[in-house]
């Protein structure tokens, strides 16, 4: 009888022992990944392509979910925060959905402004942040942040390639050298604006190009007459813009009325990629005008890898059930390829090689099987491969093969003008005397 009941205690002890051991990583956080989608729903940056990005994210959670989720075992719980435009806001948010609702990540954040302060806070938290949209430079730049990962283009590719654009056509196109092209550069005072200028100039003066004017404005001003005025007093052949959706239509409305006249008008993404707000604003007047994003992912089917492809129809299927049967396939706005190409990235790629090779979605574990990301170009929707700048570079978390490329308005939809490589159409320039801003 003792025997048997000191064989019952130890037992009961190996039972208690097993309990309280630690199981595989993977089961032990159940079977479901809560993902914080953290987008502005609310105020100006909500038409300015943030809530197409949260549509592109729902679009390819719903697509996981319904096979089964992650490996097809994993459900996705989608928990939203909406940033209402606002920075202090979308840093509570973030605080919520990470220590109250306890997202394993967090994922989307759409303008720099807010992106620049939450990655280091979120970073410091040793939680894991997947940047789907927001390009500043200063969200990476000198941090060495640990946890924190985007494979959108950065400001300075942006910057870049709109003034090579204009470099590659100045001498057939505006009848001019470098050296005598003048060019002007506003842009929103935040990272974002501020980011994209600044490598507009470094690239201008790389090319010998006349930089005459150089100037930022708050996005929240009511007024931009005096800026106008400025530009007017400048006499630029080229005007890049890089600006959110209110300040962009007020810009513009107010460059009109007094009468701006430019050659080429250069917008960077945002306000300028959403063609359908700036026709509400301004009609067949946006003929001609550009912007620079990375492209919309239904524009190069043929050039992606089968699979890319296959995931650009699957995204058109869903856009044109769930958001917007009337626009046209090549009209949807980049910004909804952002949203579920980019997290389509982290769910196919990143997350089963966390759980198949480092034992979860922990933090460490996603950020691991983040660095050993390794897709090639043509590999993603969006035409650029994934990999991503280590431990010692200035950019460390930023994806090093994403590329953005410069679209132009022609007969009221986006073209693809540059890279040459990748164009649907040939640019026109100079701006038309029938445009608003073109030289009469």
């Amino acid at each position: 009888m003792r025997s048997l009941r000191v064989a019952l205690a130890l037992l009961l002890v190996a039972a208690v022992a097993f309990t309280a051991g630690p199981p595989p990583a993977a089961d032990a956080q159940g079977q479901t990944i809560k993902i914080g989608v953290l987008f502005d729903h609310s105020g100006p940056f909500s038409a300015a392509g943030s809530l197409n990005c949260w549509r592109g994210a729902k679009m390819i959670i719903d697509y996981f979910n319904e096979r089964g989720g992650v490996l097809g075992k994993y459900k996705i719980v989608q928990v939203d925060g909406d940033s209402q435009s606002k920075a202090e806001v979308a840093i509570n948010e973030a605080e919520r959905l990470l220590n109250v609702e306890k997202v394993d990540i967090l994922a989307g954040v759409y303008s720099s402004a807010h992106a620049v302060p939450l990655a280091e806070k979120v970073d410091r938290q040793k939680k894991f942040l997947w940047i789907t949209t927001a390009i500043s430079d200063a969200v990476f730049k000198g941090r060495n942040l640990e946890y924190t990962f985007r494979p959108q283009a950065s400001s300075s590719m942006f910057g870049e390639l709109s003034v090579q654009y204009i470099g590659a056509y100045t001498q057939d196109r505006l009848k001019k050298a470098p050296k005598d092209l003048r060019v002007a550069i506003i842009y929103e005072d935040g990272p974002y604006g501020a980011g994209v200028a600044a490598s507009n100039e470094t690239e201008a003066k790389k090319l010998g190009m006349q930089v005459v004017l150089k100037e930022g404005y708050s996005v929240q001003a009511p007024d931009l007459s005096s800026l106008v005025t400025k530009l007017r007093a400048a006499r630029p052949d080229v005007l890049f813009h890089t600006g959110y959706n209110p300040d962009i239509t007020l810009f513009l409305r107010q460059a009109k009325e007094q009468g701006l006249r430019v050659r080429a008008y250069v917008g960077h993404g945002a306000g300028h990629s959403q063609l359908d707000k700036l026709k509400e604003a301004f009609g067949k007047e946006v003929e001609f005008f550009h912007t620079v994003d990375p492209i919309a992912s239904q524009l190069i089917t043929k050039q992606v890898k089968p699979d890319a492809a296959k995931m650009t129809d699957e995204m058109v299927k869903r856009y044109q059930a769930q958001f917007d049967k009337a626009t046209p396939v090549a009209a949807i706005a980049p910004h909804v390829s952002m949203g579920f190409n980019n997290l389509w990235i982290l769910l196919d790629d990143v997350l089963p090689r966390a759980i198949q090779k480092h034992g979860g979605w922990s933090a460490d574990a996603l950020a691991k099987a983040a660095r050993e990301t390794d897709i090639p170009e043509g590999g993603t929707m969006q035409g650029y491969g994934v990999k991503f700048f280590g431990a010692g570079h200035p950019l460390r978390g930023q994806n090093e093969r994403a590329f953005p490329a410069v679209f132009q308005v022609q007969e009221g939809k986006f073209e693809l003008v540059y890279p040459k490589s990748v164009q649907t159409a040939n640019p026109v320039l100079p701006l038309p005397a029938s445009s608003p801003l073109g030289i009469r």
